[in-house]
């Protein structure tokens, strides 16, 4: 069974660059094929893909986050981080990372086979 589980600060300010980590245990991030992806969504609103860390280590981003976001991961801790640059209130969500076998940046929460229980960030002065 793999696990996920979110960590970083709760609160950043305006104008700074959000920062999380997902640390995956009973599995490697590295094991064909499967996609690690970050995923949020905004008080009231549905989910919002941000983008994945596959496998192989390439990277891809929803094209209207790609300017700000960045994937990278630590294959000697089997974790990955999301980096989100220039933030504003309206990034205000609860953060998840999520595992899926085709790097199909869905919306939808059926399509992911395991999920972390996710973080609020709050992006406030």
């Amino acid at each position: 069974q793999v696990q996920l589980q979110e960590s970083g600060p709760g609160l950043v300010k305006p104008s700074q660059t959000l920062s999380l980590t997902c640390t995956v245990s009973g599995g490697s991030i590295t094991t064909n094929y499967y996609y690690w992806n970050w995923i949020r969504q905004p008080p009231g609103k549905g989910l919002e893909w941000i983008g994945y860390i596959a496998y192989s280590g390439s990277t891809y981003y929803s094209p209207s986050l790609e300017s700000r976001t960045s994937i990278s991961r630590d294959t000697s801790k089997n974790q990955f981080t999301l980096q989100l640059s220039s933030v504003t209130p309206e990034d205000t969500a609860v953060y998840y990372c999520a595992r899926d076998r085709y790097g199909l940046g869905s919306t939808s929460r059926d399509e992911y086979d395991d999920w972390g229980q996710g973080t609020q960030v709050t992006v406030s002065s």
